[in-house]
């Protein structure tokens, strides 16, 4: 299995073996129930849906609770498809754990950023903005978007202000501290996406995987 769900408890630090001290991020990551199973003959591809965090069948409708029932599995708040490795083989109603990670060096972590609300460019795009005296009125402002005559319109893609963060992100290649079995935990070297308590998705590094390390 490439993956599992899980969710940011926070930044802490840890002393590697030459006791310098490392900045580290802990995941939450598990326990996993598998919900269903899909085939490459029915779907296109072998992957499993899995399951994480418990959610009051009550707050489900009626086609969500049936996915659960067929599966007889406990009921899940959130649900991801997470590709298997070739050969692999795993039935609905099996529990994967942080386990899965011991012996892995590096992975990946898909998340959703902190959401900053409507933004100017100052701060969404890192803009300097105008001069803040001598008379100057264009303090935060953007400044010129376009030409005076030819072509005469906005170019795309020019950076203006708007909605900011809340969006999916990737930290590839972090690499794997500590493994916590016993405590659902993996420490990861570095910053993930988003706020404590957000739910991530870690995965075996697919570059690193390539390269063969």
């Amino acid at each position: 299995m490439q993956g599992l769900i899980g969710r940011k408890l926070g930044m802490t630090q840890v002393y590697d073996e030459d006791g310098r001290r490392v900045a580290c991020t802990a995941i939450e990551v598990g326990p996993c129930v598998v919900v269903q199973r899909k085939t490459r003959d029915k779907e296109g591809h072998d992957a499993v849906q899995i399951g994480f965090g418990d959610q009051k069948p009550q707050r489900l409708n009626k086609p969500a609770r049936v996915r659960f029932e067929k599966a007889n599995v406990p009921t899940k708040r959130v649900l991801r498809d997470v590709r298997l490795d070739e050969g692999e083989d795993v039935k609905p109603g099996e529990t994967v754990t942080v386990a899965m990670f011991e012996g892995v060096s590096f992975v990946d972590v898909i998340g959703t950023t902190k959401g900053r609300g409507f933004a100017g460019v100052v701060k969404r795009h890192r803009m300097r903005g105008g001069r803040m005296t001598h008379g100057g009125h264009s303090k935060r402002r953007v400044g010129a978007i376009g030409q005076c005559a030819y072509p005469g319109r906005v170019a795309k893609g020019q950076k203006m202000p708007g909605h900011m963060g809340h969006a999916r992100r990737t930290q590839q290649n972090l690499r794997v501290l500590r493994v916590r079995e016993a405590d659902n935990v993996l420490l990861v070297r570095g910053a993930v996406p988003g706020p404590t308590g957000g739910i991530l998705l870690v995965r075996k590094a697919l570059k690193k995987a390539a390269k063969g390390s």
